[in-house]
């Protein structure tokens, strides 16, 4: 049959659309299965909370919510004025001055994310305590023989968790700041400075409404981290919602009560993330695409030293002031009493079951990603958000919600051996290393997701279109065209999941099996012992593996401005008056 014979409708009517698109079962069945992977956690909440007897709800109400609440709200608080304060103030001052150091502090100052919350609380409790030698060298150096001679402020407070979290955490808001600094429109700047405005002016007036969007997207990221911690705040004293979801599981023995917790900390978490995206909802970059940043002021004098300063220490409080003390005592221990055997089968234990994560995690998200951009259907976007929320779902709330769907998985697949064989094969699942790679896989795909995704945008569909023409298959498509393309945003999440492996305690904690510790619960061991500094090994070698990403960070966060790198060192330089 001719076009001509058709009915005139569908002749008028454009081939392409009369075609139907493939339906692609096996992708669909991917993206829903990764979806339902992800949602599983909070199904297993929400049927946990409902076995509950309503009295224990009461309970929790009247003497372990309301306090835990407000210790949240305040811990929450304190951690964004400092974070806020630290990564745009340090932000703003490499991106607008130039300073002695200033080339160096650019690579310094991301990196007190290598250290984990836990271990700089650990490190700072050695440190400050009435016996650490801060103290000691103080009633040295005065005279006083007793700590009740004066007074010290206490490290093992909801003020100390809150500078401690702050100055670990704050590059999450100094890299967001600092990319859309670099990025926005010169000539803004430049229109501002010749009219007169002092720097302080163009920051307030320019450059931070420009990159207030980016500024709540980092102090999102920043807050999540902070309900995560388990680490911190226990060894602190804080109670926290996180922490009393803890308590309430293993010290009260009240899986509902835990749940329930969990569940009213989750609404706190989506309620973050709402904020996140209404702040960032119909807002538009003024950015200077190809254009150099802005020039920046050269500083001499007191205004360099100060800047300087300003700078510096952030990064020796969150990172070299930690560092150094591990490594002085990583390398005493280990001359003194020599390398504990147990270390190495338990780092063994770590990098294998981080491996396993990382390799599933990279499967999983580049199946999903591919999927979605082969189907281009919206329930396809639907999957792919639902599938990045993992990231949002802290570990402790994670590993409550993965109990029960994996001890149904685990009874319906050994009744079925049972009705088969005879004989069950027990727990598969829960209770095993399987169940931590489960864990670090729901937490961490977001990291793959979102680098792959990025990676993926940035390929022209017209590849896929001739290699479909061509014959190929889409697997083949994907491993033959999409993955070689997409192999540095791939390495690069690879590596980021990984040391978030090594580094996560709350899910691990919780989840690994019976006699099996991982370098972080290794150290967790030791500190609840008061002897953290026996795990001053583990803890180096988690803090030397949690550098390599942040470095990868900074390269990232710096590529898009390297081809301007010759113009702008080239641009005339304002002297501050």
């Amino acid at each position: 049959m001719t076009v001509a014979s058709l009915p005139a409708s569908a002749a008028e009517t454009p081939i392409r659309l009369r075609l139907r698109r493939p339906r692609h079962p096996f992708a669909t069945a991917i993206m829903l299965a990764v979806a339902a992977l992800v949602a599983m956690p909070v199904a297993g909440l929400i049927a946990i909370a409902a076995d509950g007897d309503a009295d224990i709800w009461g309970h929790l109400l009247a003497y372990v919510l309301a306090p835990a609440f407000v210790d949240t709200a305040l811990l929450l608080a304190g951690v964004a004025v400092v974070t806020v304060l630290t990564g745009v103030g340090t932000a703003w001052l490499v991106t607008a001055f130039e300073f002695p150091g200033r080339n160096a502090l650019l690579w310094l100052l991301p990196l007190p994310l290598a250290i984990p919350t836990y271990i700089v609380a650990y490190v700072y409790v050695d440190l400050l305590d009435a016996w650490g030698p801060v103290q000691v060298l103080l009633r040295g150096v005065t005279g006083w023989t007793s700590p009740a001679q004066y007074w010290f402020p206490s490290v093992r407070s909801l003020g100390g968790a809150i500078l401690l979290m702050g100055f670990v955490l704050y590059p999450y808001v100094h890299l967001a700041a600092r990319a859309m600094f670099q990025t926005q429109n010169a000539a803004l700047v430049e229109i501002a400075r010749t009219m007169g405005a002092r720097p302080w002016r163009v920051a307030r007036d320019v450059t931070l409404p420009l990159a207030r969007p980016a500024i709540v997207a980092g102090l999102t990221l920043v807050l999540l981290e902070a309900l995560n911690d388990i680490g911190l705040c226990e060894y602190l004293g804080v109670r926290t919602l996180t922490m009393s979801i803890f308590t309430t599981w293993l010290n009260r023995g009240s899986l509902p009560g835990a749940a329930q917790i969990a569940l009213m900390l989750l609404l706190l978490v989506a309620a973050l993330i709402g904020i996140e995206r209404h702040a960032r909802r119909s807002r538009r970059y003024a950015t200077g695409d190809a254009s150099p940043p802005p020039a920046r002021t050269r500083l001499t004098g007191g205004g360099a030293f100060l800047a300087a300063t300003a700078c510096l220490l952030p990064v020796a409080l969150g990172f070299l002031v930690p560092l150094a003390y591990l490594v002085e005592q990583a390398v005493s221990r280990t001359l003194l009493f020599g390398l504990d055997r147990d270390l190495v089968r338990h780092a063994a234990t770590t990098v294998v079951l981080a491996a396993l994560a990382t390799l599933a995690t990279l499967v999983l998200g580049l199946a999903l990603v591919s999927a979605t951009r082969l189907l281009r259907r919206p329930y396809a976007q639907v999957c792919l958000s639902v599938a990045g929320l993992g990231y949002a779902i802290p570990g402790t709330v994670l590993a409550l919600g993965l109990l029960s769907p994996l001890i149904a998985i685990d009874q319906t697949f050994d009744r079925l051996v049972s009705a088969l064989t005879g004989s069950g094969v027990g727990l598969l699942l829960a209770g095993t290393g399987a169940a931590v790679v489960i864990a670090y896989v729901v937490r961490f795909l977001a990291i793959v997701i979102g680098l792959a995704n990025a990676a993926f945008g940035r390929i022209s569909t017209d590849l896929d279109d001739a290699a479909r023409s061509a014959g190929a298959r889409p697997g083949t498509v994907v491993l033959s065209i999409h993955a070689p393309l997409a192999r540095a945003a791939l390495a690069g999440a690879a590596l980021l999941v990984f040391v978030d492996c090594l580094k996560e305690l709350p899910a691990t904690l919780l989840l690994r099996p019976l006699n099996v510790e991982t370098l972080s619960t290794y150290l967790y061991q030791f500190a609840t012992r008061g002897s953290f500094e026996d795990g001053a090994v583990a803890a180096l070698l988690i803090v030397l593996a949690g550098i390599l990403p942040v470095i990868h960070i900074v390269k990232l966060a710096d590529a898009p401005h390297r081809l301007g790198k010759t113009a702008d060192d080239g641009a005339g330089r304002h002297r501050a008056p």
